[in-house]
């Protein structure tokens, strides 16, 4: 090899060199000399400076004695045992947390490796080392946040989540209380169901309003936006929160609210007695603390509501089929003593009045699962027009009074002097003040009293007009207070109460109460103490419309009804067939069945009816083709088509005028709406239409 120039300068190759001073004390890590017998001999600015230490402090002493591992019981051992393993020859590496002269705690990655001389004796042992706080704080971070994701998994009451996520979150920071709270619906109120806390710290348990915290906080948590303070006197005026957190002994704090579609739903805050500097991270822990815990919360949560949906539709099944067999049992047996009771006309209208009733239970039954069902889904359409809340209430009373009446009950109706005028579906209202009122009747024994006050609220709010509905009957306990207006819920389930209903009433009330832009609340002193069922409805903008300016509506004919008709039924129910026609034929009028559209075309072609009622759900061809088909046929201009159907959605409706159907009729239909469609056909036919 060639050899090196003159003029080259010679290459150091040990530490006795003008330039190692300079090398060694500005390195960019941690690095200390130490005797063989681990006594420092020297370090570098970094391990000093970085720890707050003098040179004074660790020059000439063991290196486990200094400062940096003065923090932790245990922590010198484990160093000395490092360095005596380096003194006999092996490279040791560890990875310790070391404390700064102000007591903060840091981690460092050591590498402790033994410097010999060519006869291999060891010279010194060098020590150097890296800052491994940020990796080693997140790492530490992730095992809590595993930790409480463990704690939680499989815990199925959210007081279990919420006590393991608070006391491991506060025993980690160090914090003398951590609380969770959540939002109530306003957005302005928050409960703090649980709060863990040192020994000596009070509870913070209970109902707060977020205007505690003050504007600037307030404003801040309500989008999500966490409050940080180091130091509750320096940093908060007295009406921002101050007074309330000396109230506790607190003087620093890091609440983190949790924000899901626009709405605060959670908060998770740490409280400190003194005044502390909060890092980023300490503050981006409780944010995930927070988010979990809720996350945990909401699944046990859910399951719970789930398992509640499955007892609730069980009840409600059973609930069903109790309430359907109730109104059969006597119409099964009306038909046996009719057959029976040809020689005894009294007994004959007696049970044909009880059939009547129990038939119309069983419609009102069904009619309630079809609107709960229609505004579940959001197809439910509201006729609002401009009617006087007196004569909706009249009508709800009319209509509730067989059943009140029926229990020798008490009614006590008061009214307003003058007309007050809301925005509402007359026919819609009527029956949420109706099924009130039928719960009342239901659940008062016999004989007592039932109230019905309608009064005017003007408040700086909005004028309101206010319905309530009292009994004295069983009452409604605390804890159920919350859940009488939830889908399919009975407060009382007694066997001896047939006519409790489906458990759909109430919840049919609060949601077309709530369509009508109102409230509805229930109250009660406890069981056995009645119950208060209070409506709040907006007043009308305009008022009424002046008296008479309403079309008058055709009136019935007087009479035995109008004149003979050929009238066509399809159906592909025979018995529900041969029942109507029966009903047609004893007014007079010359009637064809058939099975489905089918026959239907070929009956008409041949039958030429001036009134067809059509079933929708036929075989072969629906009702709707077959409403179309006929419209087609030249021969039955003049044709009334009325959709006799179970299917009574808004939906429904349209399709069926769609196809050309005059008149759409639920099953079973009335007997005046049946007279109705015949008057109908007969003056469409004298017109020539």
């Amino acid at each position: 090899m060639p050899s090196r120039p003159a003029t080259d300068a010679p290459v150091a190759t040990t530490p006795s060199g003008n330039w190692f001073p300079s090398f060694f004390d500005q390195a960019p890590h941690f690095a200390v000399l130490l005797a063989p017998d681990g006594t420092v001999a020297e370090a570098n600015r970094v391990s000093l400076e970085a720890g707050g230490y003098a040179r004074a402090d660790v020059a000439g002493r063991a290196f486990w004695e200094c400062g940096w591992w003065d923090g932790a019981p245990g922590l010198a051992g484990q160093v000395r045992a490092s360095v005596e393993a380096t003194a006999g020859g092996d490279t040791v590496r560890v990875e310790v947390p070391h404390f700064c002269a102000n007591g903060e705690r840091r981690f460092i990655g050591l590498v402790l490796a033994p410097v010999t001389g060519a006869d291999g004796a060891p010279l010194f042992i060098a020590v150097t080392g890296t800052d491994v706080t940020e990796r080693y704080r997140v790492e530490e971070r992730l095992r809590l946040l595993d930790r409480i994701g463990e704690a939680t998994r499989v815990a199925s009451d959210p007081k279990v989540i919420m006590d393991e996520a608070t006391r491991l979150l506060g025993e980690y920071l160090g914090a003398t209380r951590v609380a969770y709270a959540d939002l109530e619906a306003d957005n302005d109120r928050f409960t703090i169901r649980h709060d863990w806390r040192v020994p000596g710290a009070i509870s913070t348990v209970g109902v707060y309003s977020l205007d505690l915290f003050g504007s600037r906080a307030r404003a801040n948590l309500r989008m999500g936006r966490n409050l940080v303070i180091g130091d509750v006197d320096r940093e908060l005026a007295p009406e921002d929160g101050k007074d309330m957190f000396n109230q506790i002994g607190i003087k620093a704090i890091v609440c983190c609210g949790l924000a899901k579609g626009g709405r605060l739903v959670a908060m998770m805050a740490v409280h400190q007695e003194q005044p502390r500097a909060w890092t980023i991270e300490e503050v981006a822990l409780v944010d995930a603390v927070v988010e979990r815990c809720w996350a945990h919360i909401e699944r046990v949560r859910s399951t719970e509501a789930l398992r509640a949906a499955d007892r609730h539709k069980s009840e409600f099944l059973a609930t069903l089929a109790h309430e359907l067999r109730n109104p059969l049992a006597p119409l099964r047996n009306g038909l046996d003593i009719l057959r029976l009771a040809d020689g005894n006309p009294a007994l004959r209208v007696s049970v044909r009045d009880t059939m009547d009733r129990q038939l119309r239970h069983m419609t009102h039954l069904v009619s309630d699962l079809l609107d709960i069902a229609r505004v579940a889904s959001g197809k439910i359409v509201l006729q609002k027009e401009i009617v006087d809340v007196r004569a909706v209430v009249e009508s709800a009373v009319e209509s509730t009074a067989p059943l009140v009446e029926g229990a020798r009950h008490r009614l006590s109706v008061t009214l307003p002097d003058v007309p007050v005028a809301i925005e509402a579906d007359a026919v819609r209202m009527s029956q949420v003040i109706g099924n009130l009122l039928t719960n009342a009747a239901k659940y008062t024994a016999p004989g007592g009293r039932i109230t019905l006050d309608v009064a005017l609220d003007r408040v700086p709010e909005g004028d309101a007009v206010v319905i309530a509905v009292a009994d004295d009957g069983i009452g409604i306990p605390a804890e159920a207070l919350g859940a009488v207006f939830e889908m399919f819920t009975q407060v009382a389930k007694n066997i001896d109460r047939a006519n409790g209903g489906l458990g759909i009433g109430l919840s049919l009330v609060k949601k077309l109460v709530e369509l009508h832009g109102g409230t509805v609340r229930a109250a009660s002193p406890g069981p056995g103490q009645g119950s208060t069922f209070t409506i709040r409805l907006p007043l009308a903008v305009q008022g009424l419309p002046p008296a008479g300016a309403e079309d008058d509506a055709p009136m019935p004919q007087d009479g035995h009804g109008p004149r003979r008709l050929r009238v066509l039924v399809a159906d592909d129910n025979a018995d529900a067939a041969r029942i109507l026609a029966g009903l047609l034929e004893l007014e007079g009028h010359e009637v064809r069945i058939a099975a489905d559209g089918v026959e239907a075309l070929d009956a008409a072609a041949a039958f030429l009816p001036q009134l067809a009622f059509l079933d929708i759900g036929m075989p072969r061809m629906d009702g709707y083709e077959t409403a179309r088909r006929l419209r087609a046929m030249p021969q039955l201009a003049a044709l009334t088509l009325v959709a006799l159907t179970g299917w009574g959605a808004a939906e429904d409706r349209a399709r069926s005028q769609a196809a050309g159907f005059d008149r759409h009729l639920l099953k079973p239909a009335a007997a005046e709406d049946i007279r109705a469609a015949l008057a109908g056909a007969a003056g469409r036919d004298d017109q020539g239409l």
